[in-house]
């Protein structure tokens, strides 16, 4: 890590983006006292995780890649195991049990053996142990990695719902989709903070002109572009169509125009979070 400062306030939500590598992992982990700082520090509710690890346990819940549910126990089993092992007491226990239950959608899957259930249920099982002590901090690594769409927008609606409750969230994601639901993203590349802000701050600062053109071949675009003199522009592809960075609105105005003229749909867009991301990456790789 390199000279990484973030904090995370009551009822924020703030993501961590990054690819393979970024260190996102690697902050939260310090975060949370499993790896000791190599230089500067960590304070978490004013406590230090490595020097008092105790209250800092107590006060948040770490979610890693891959939680570790027991397959042969039931949804109701898993969460009582892990209340023991945070020493909830049974009368606390047995509300936060039945509030987590309803929260999460899991009460007509209580006695379903945890190794039974989809990818989308395991994370929301895996949330509720994380919160049977209820934390004020949630730490989640890419917790809907492999999930379906359909529970990964299900899972993200419950921690908006924890936000608003006032729960503090870092939670580190490789979807763009799920960076824009965050208050504020922390964009990270080998161990450093390449930008920080609420998305549309971060997406306001993309420092070129974009269109995008409907197209799923990159190489013909550019052939097209080189014929007329517009060499060696960035040209994303997005699925079906291709997002093209223009240095200024002219020359933005000529592409759209070129592509339209060899019947190409093509308009002028606002940056996407990927977009500000990828530039900022090559922008970091450039500067080195």
């Amino acid at each position: 890590m390199r000279s990484v400062n973030l904090g995370v306030e009551s009822g924020e939500l703030v993501g961590l983006i990054g690819p393979d590598g970024a260190g996102k992992t690697t902050l939260m982990r310090t975060v949370c006292g499993l790896i000791h700082p190599e230089k500067g520090s960590v304070s978490v509710f004013g406590f230090d995780p490595v020097s008092n690890p105790r209250p800092v346990r107590e006060l948040i819940g770490y979610m890693p890649q891959r939680f570790s549910l027991y397959p042969d126990l039931t949804v109701a089993e898993n969460i009582r195991f892990f209340a023991e092992l945070y020493l909830v007491p049974v009368g606390e226990f047995v509300k936060r049990e039945a509030r987590l239950m309803e929260f999460s959608q899991l009460g007509t899957f209580r006695d379903r053996r945890a190794g039974q259930l989809s990818g989308g249920m395991k994370q929301k099982l895996a949330l509720s142990c994380t919160l049977i002590h209820t934390p004020q901090l949630l730490i989640l690594d890419e917790p809907t990695t492999g999930v379906d769409p359909v529970s990964r927008r299900e899972f993200w609606g419950i921690l908006k719902d924890l936000a608003a409750e006032g729960i503090g969230l870092l939670v580190s994601t490789p979807y763009m989709d799920e960076a824009v639901l965050c208050h504020r993203v922390v964009l990270m590349h080998q161990g450093k903070l390449l930008a920080e802000g609420t998305p549309s701050e971060v997406t306001s600062k993309f420092p070129h002109k974009l269109c995008e053109v409907a197209s799923n071949n990159p190489a013909a675009l550019r052939t097209i572009l080189d014929t007329a003199g517009i060499k060696n522009i960035p040209i994303l592809r997005f699925g079906s169509v291709l997002h093209v960075i223009a240095a200024d609105e002219p020359e933005r105005v000529k592409i759209i125009s070129l592509a339209l003229t060899v019947g190409l749909k093509a308009s002028p867009i606002e940056p996407t979070m990927e977009d500000a991301f990828v530039d900022l990456l090559e922008s970091a790789g450039r500067s080195k």
